[in-house]
């Protein structure tokens, strides 16, 4: 059995859409849970080196932007051991974790459900957009984008935190900013102003949401 599945309780640092660049604050919440997993369109090994979780365990997938010609050429040997699709036993349960770019927006959610029926909870990316669907079994989730692409509000993850009686999501959006080289977070956004440095809370009302 996985060590991770045997543990009473877990923390589980949930990013995607990162393409080359994690912000800063992205990699604490990391830092701060047991293993991290990664929904592809990564962008270079070194996103993935800088991923530092309690147990050292960071498991990713590639995403549609994660090709020879769009990663530096030293890193370009890691792509050929990125699968398309994993799964993870944890406590109560399995996670899957793909890019999600495979299928339509429109009939994502239920087409992932078909294809993992086995899964508590499937993990996506590719859209950026941050998405908690626990209207049925299994959950479906997507953390948006950690880096600095069409971050649609600002960098953001999830926290899945697993126990085998009781699974539950964390949301976590950072502030849009400009940094002293003058990189800006693309994509339309609030008011940085109206947001608080950081924010953590359950992902989403329960029910029903949109898949963008």
């Amino acid at each position: 059995m996985d060590e991770v599945a045997s543990m009473d309780l877990v923390r589980i640092a949930v990013l995607s859409d990162t393409h080359g660049a994690i912000d800063a604050r992205v990699q604490e919440v990391v830092a701060s849970c047991d293993l991290a997993v990664h929904g592809g369109d990564i962008g270079g090994a070194s996103v993935l080196a800088q991923l530092q979780p309690r147990l050292g365990r960071v498991l990713a997938v590639f995403g549609n932007n994660d090709v020879a010609r769009k990663w530096p050429e030293a890193d370009r040997r890691l792509l050929v051991h990125l699968p398309e699709w994993l799964e993870q036993p944890l406590p109560g349960g399995t996670l899957v974790l793909i890019h999600g770019h495979q299928t339509a927006a429109r009939d994502r959610h239920r087409v992932l459900r078909a294809r993992f029926p086995q899964a508590r909870a499937i993990v996506y990316g590719h859209s950026h957009y941050m998405v908690f669907d626990d209207e049925h079994e299994p959950w479906v989730l997507n953390p948006g984008a950690a880096g600095r692409s069409r971050t649609h509000g600002g960098p953001s993850c999830q926290v899945l935190i697993a126990t085998p009686a009781e699974w539950r999501v964390e949301s976590y959006r950072f502030p849009l900013s400009v940094s002293k080289r003058g990189l800006r977070y693309t994509g339309t956004h609030d008011d940085a102003q109206s947001l608080p440095n950081q924010t953590a809370q359950v992902a989403v009302t329960p029910g029903r949401t949109r898949d963008r």
